[in-house]
This record gives structure tokens, C-alpha cells and sequence, in this order.
């Protein structure tokens, strides 16, 4: 498992949260997810490299900065 840190800039209320919880878990049903809209981070755990992580926040709408 690799841990993996996100700034994504319009990760703004709890809504975001769900959604971006909601795409790493069908991607990664195992995998553990932090995201923090007031600081606009998102801690992810999974066995995903880093790339696919951010293409699955990036295609839920959530792009890393």
C-alpha cells in the first residue's frame, strides 16, 4: 500500500468529499481516503500508483494542483 498527498483546489465542502471518496473507492475498493476541505487536502492509501490516483480525482472532477 502507498501512501499518496493531493492539494486539489476545489475541494470545497462535504459533497466534494463524498464524490472524491466515492471515485478512489470503485477504483480502489480497498483503498483508505482523508480529504480535508478546509485545508484542500487529500490523503489517499492504496495499492493504485500515484498517476492513476490522480487521474481518478481528475476525471471525478477533483484535479490535483
Amino acid at each position: 500500500t502507498m501512501d499518496h498527498a493531493f492539494t486539489v483546489p476545489n475541494l470545497s465542502c462535504g459533497h466534494c468529499v463524498r464524490a472524491v471518496t466515492e471515485a478512489l473507492k470503485a477504483a480502489d475498493p480497498a483503498g483508505q481516503v482523508q480529504a480535508d476541505p478546509a485545508t484542500k487536502q487529500v490523503s489517499v492509501q492504496s495499492q493504485l500508483p500515484r498517476g492513476a490516483v490522480a487521474a481518478v480525482l481528475a476525471e471525478a472532477g477533483y484535479a490535483p494542483a
